[in-house]
């Protein structure tokens, strides 16, 4: 028994579908990667631990820059480069002159001994090593106080001539100091007072030029970007690197260059590409989880990860030396934009766009380019028009032209660095443009295909289902006429409600036309078409709950109609959940009085669900029932259908009909206020028409057309009779209803 429950558990994990997810998740991350790695497989290795196996020639001139001597020479720049110097602050060294200016007189006035004035005098200056140490200090000493302050005078003018010349750490020695006093005293200093200004200027001076560290750093990377790149050419015809040679790092780029594979992609290789695939595609899901739900669905991600795998493919297969530019990113961001959402095709594009870069070694130009041409791609699809295909022709030509702008760009930024071959700009811009081009013609061609396979509807889809020549419209219009002009004008509703509540207003207004296609099963048993037809409402002769069977069974049997005829699982939705799990009030309410409230359950009565779990067809739900309400209140006044709209709304909102859906109250409110001034415009008067028109005509003498010569009438004539064929037909079949009741039940 253990075993059992042992062996059970082993089977649902492997069946869990946590483990099936996980499963298609290694499976996708393995692919990339085997795809990725490939690129050594089609291409010869020829490098082996650092040696050339074989001699390798150019197969056309290749040039070459020189990395290596390049960032000797801009080096040896650099350290050539003399620091920049920026004078300090002067303010100090002039009052140091001051301050020993008035020691000195305090010292010659003081009453002490000589003895003890000199020693004063030897502790102010140092003057040790001068040999006019005598001389300097009897001056200060007994000199008169005019000479004693001619000296200072002139000292300080000096002082101001050479701070201005600047003095720096390399001048601040004894014998330079020396030197660049003398070489700046003012004029007319005599010769015991260029003793005296010396010794006092000695005492006060320091260098008052410092380094700018900054500045000098800038200078150096100044002189090392004006180094220009030292450049090697390898003619066409000559050896690139000979068998058995060490590859040096020129050898590999010039190898590059020539379109060869120089990595030897290990294990450790492989690891790191699959690492960096997972986590890619990690951040790509956990987007999805948390900003865009709806889309966490098998067929989104099965698209996405096959548009991934060809790109991939596609940079494989590109000829050696071929431009990178010709890879259809674009092609990805039109199609995740139009399948999912513009803000899911830039986070494609972006991560695929890293994958490419680190896996194929290509320039960081290439994710730059590519980078700013996907977000331009995301604002412009956005903003496309879906009713007419050739605009996406004019994305594509939008996004070439964007493409060309910003490669040139980059192009003349690369060009005052370095020389950049022009015909080479020329071609990628040629490519570039025309992979927008063609991208968005191929995307527009296999749309279709990529719709069917996938089971998407695109807008592009929906545009073509909401056209009027549908099989299924021409139907509902010639079987259930009443029905088809009752979803014309839901349609209304519904479009002008989710524009303004931010849904899709396409989806809404397609997903209206079909939401009632089940209807064509038993068009004479609903209320809008037995007018039409002049017949007696059937459900008089049946009884609430077989009535109720019949009315409740139109989303089912839309369902099967909708299937048969191939409509998306979206429009799928919208005749599913119309009615939600609402309440079918008349035939509730004629039970109630025929059978006694104890007898009858709201839960017998009910639609089989499911409730909306969209905007769209909450919309859907809400525009259905108030068209209908208004239309049954004939000739309603604009405070009436404002009423009926709020007491719908309030109802269904009561019942929790709308619990699944996104719809907010402030939505609500926006949806109502929609509804009613779309409703009040349907409800406009008309001019009574003259009765008797041969009489008009006669009094204004105008002749009545012919009518055998009609053909307006002729036209009308033979609808007139292919309606009354269908009418016979409805009710030929209508007279075995009960048998037909009865088979469903």
């Amino acid at each position: 028994m253990i075993k059992t429950e042992y062996i059970d558990k082993i089977k649902d994990f492997f069946t869990s579908s946590k483990f099936i997810k996980a499963v298609y998740l290694i499976a996708f991350t393995v692919l990339i990667t085997a795809i990725i790695a490939s690129q050594n497989f089609f291409f010869q290795t020829i490098i082996e631990n650092g040696i050339s196996k074989k001699d390798i020639i150019a197969q056309k001139t290749l040039t070459v820059v020189d990395v290596k001597r390049t960032e000797q020479h801009k080096r040896e720049v650099a350290q050539k480069v003399e620091p920049i110097l920026v004078p300090a602050e002067d303010d100090f060294i002039k009052s140091n002159l001051e301050t020993i200016e008035n020691s000195v007189l305090q010292i010659r006035k003081k009453s002490s001994t000589e003895k003890e004035k000199i020693d004063e005098l030897n502790i102010l200056f140092d003057l040790s090593d001068n040999p006019k140490k005598d001389f300097i200090l009897d001056f200060l000493l007994h000199v008169d106080e005019p000479s004693l302050k001619e000296a200072f005078d002139k000292a300080s003018l000096s002082l101001v001539n050479i701070l201005q010349i600047g003095i720096t750490e390399k001048d601040y020695e004894k014998d330079n100091i020396t030197t660049l006093i003398q070489n700046n005293l003012v004029n007319n200093v005599s010769k015991r007072q260029v003793s005296i200004i010396t010794a006092l200027l000695e005492q006060v001076i320091v260098p008052n030029l410092v380094v700018d560290e900054a500045a000098t750093e800038i200078a150096k990377m100044n002189a090392q970007d004006s180094v220009k790149p030292y450049k090697i050419t390898f003619q066409k015809g000559e050896k690139i690197v000979f068998e058995g040679e060490p590859v040096t790092r020129l050898k590999r780029d010039a190898l590059r260059e020539a379109g060869y594979n120089v990595y030897e992609l290990n294990w450790q290789g492989i690891l790191s590409i699959y690492i960096l695939v997972l986590l890619v595609t990690l951040i790509f899901i956990s987007y999805l989880k948390v900003f865009e739900k709806q889309f966490i669905e098998p067929r989104y991600m099965a698209l996405t990860g096959m548009i991934v795998a060809l790109t991939c493919i596609t940079a494989i297969i590109l000829p050696t030396g071929f431009s990178p530019y010709i890879l259809p990113i674009p092609g990805v961001v039109i199609i995740s934009a139009i399948f999912l959402n513009p803000r899911i095709s830039f986070l494609t594009s972006m991560l695929l766009l890293f994958i490419l870069t680190v896996g194929m070694q290509y320039d960081t130009q290439f994710i730059i380019v590519f980078a700013i041409l996907s977000l331009i791609g995301m604002i412009t699809i956005s903003k496309i028009r879906y009713t007419r295909r050739f605009d996406l022709i004019k994305v594509g030509f939008n996004l070439g032209i964007a493409g060309v702008l910003i490669l040139l760009s980059l192009y003349f930024i690369d060009k005052c660095l370095i020389d950049i071959d022009n015909y080479m700009i020329l071609k990628n811009c040629g490519y570039i443009f025309l992979n927008g081009l063609l991208n968005s013609i191929i995307v527009l061609g296999a749309s279709p295909l990529l719709e069917s396979t996938f089971h998407i509807i695109t807008p592009y889809g929906l545009a073509e289902l909401g056209d009027h020549n549908q099989p299924l419209l021409k139907r509902l219009q010639m079987e259930a006429p009443g029905t088809y002009h009752h979803s014309l004008m839901v349609s209304t509703l519904c479009e002008a409600a989710a524009e303004a509540v931010g849904a899709n207003p396409i989806l809404a207004r397609v997903g209206a036309f079909y939401h009632d296609i089940g209807k064509l099963k038993r068009p004479l048993f609903f209320v809008e078409n037995q007018s039409y037809f002049s017949i007696e409402n059937p459900h008089n002769k049946l009884n609430p709950r077989l009535s109720k069977m019949v009315i409740t069974a139109h989303p089912k049997d839309g369902l099967e109609i909708a299937k048969k005829n191939g409509l998306p699982s979206v429009i799928c939705d919208f005749i599913m959940q119309h009615h939600g799990e609402g309440l079918a009030k008349y035939f509730y309410n004629q039970a109630v009085q025929e059978e006694g409230v104890e007898n009858v359950k709201e839960e017998q009565f009910r639609y089989p669900g499911p409730k909306p779990n969209s905007k769209e067809t909450a919309i859907l739900m809400l525009a259905d029932a108030v068209e209908s309400a208004v239309r049954a209140m004939k000739g309603a006044t604009s405070d009436e259908i404002e009423t009926i709209i709020d007491k719908i709304i309030v109802e269904r909102l009561n019942d929790g009909q709308l619990a699944d859906s996104p719809l907010t109250l402030k939505d609500l409110k926006v949806i109502a206020m929609t509804f009613s001034r779309i409703l009040r415009g349907m409800q406009h008067n008309r001019i009574k028409y003259q009765e008797n028109i041969a009489e008009e005509f006669a009094k204004n003498k105008i002749e009545i057309p012919n009518k055998a010569y009609d053909e307006d009438l002729e036209k009308k004539i033979k609808e007139l009779e292919s309606s009354k064929q269908i009418k016979e037909k409805n009710l030929t079949e209508d007279t075995n209803i009960n048998k037909d009741i009865n088979k469903d039940l």
